[in-house]
């Protein structure tokens, strides 16, 4: 689906910021967001699997699906938390994770949503908010492949496994406290 229209008043919006396991643990939490799927986007490959994505030939980034309530989260404040939750300025990594399905990406769904996304990155730039310039790219928005099961959910069904300690845990905990006033309650 590529309409950014959901039925009712919801929207969807898609990022990739890395690990989706990241932006799906950070997502989830944001007041308005109503759901959050890991899933693979951008590639060539028809079908792909996690596997395949992560060998990084099939073009695909590993990314969520965002479905929010405009009326709670506007896709503009969605954005912010997206920058100001990954590292937008590292080329195809977030981390230890490299390759290009890695990479920070925003998946307009709609003209309105492109032109928000131009003007959040010329505001971050314009604002010097970090130290390198972004590399965020802006693509097409293709056909969202969500993937596998075992990765819905993964930090909130997999919280004691090394990576959600060391990785997702820190990121969640610096989120929750920096934006406690965008935490669903």
């Amino acid at each position: 689906m590529t309409s950014a229209q959901t039925g009712g008043q919801m929207q969807q919006a898609i990022f990739a910021g890395g690990c989706f396991w990241c932006t799906e643990a950070v997502m989830k939490d944001v007041r308005g967001v109503t759901k959050v799927e890991s899933g693979y986007i951008g590639g060539h490959v028809p079908n792909p699997d996690y596997r395949s994505v992560c060998g990084g030939n099939t073009g695909h980034a590993e990314a969520v699906r965002v479905t929010f309530d405009p009326t709670q989260v506007s896709y503009k404040d969605l954005l912010g938390l997206f920058f100001a939750t990954h590292d937008p300025t590292t080329l195809n990594r977030q981390g230890a994770d490299v390759g290009t399905q890695y990479r920070s990406a925003v998946f307009p769904l709609n003209a309105e949503q492109e032109r928000e996304t131009r003007e959040v990155m010329a505001d971050l730039a314009a604002q010097n908010i970090f130290d390198r310039p972004l590399v965020t790219t802006i693509e097409p928005a293709t056909e969202f492949y969500v993937a596998e099961d075992y990765h819905q959910d993964y930090y909130a069904n997999n919280p004691r496994q090394p990576y959600c300690m060391a990785v997702i845990a820190p990121k969640v905990a610096k989120f929750r406290k920096a934006y406690s006033d965008r935490l669903r309650v």
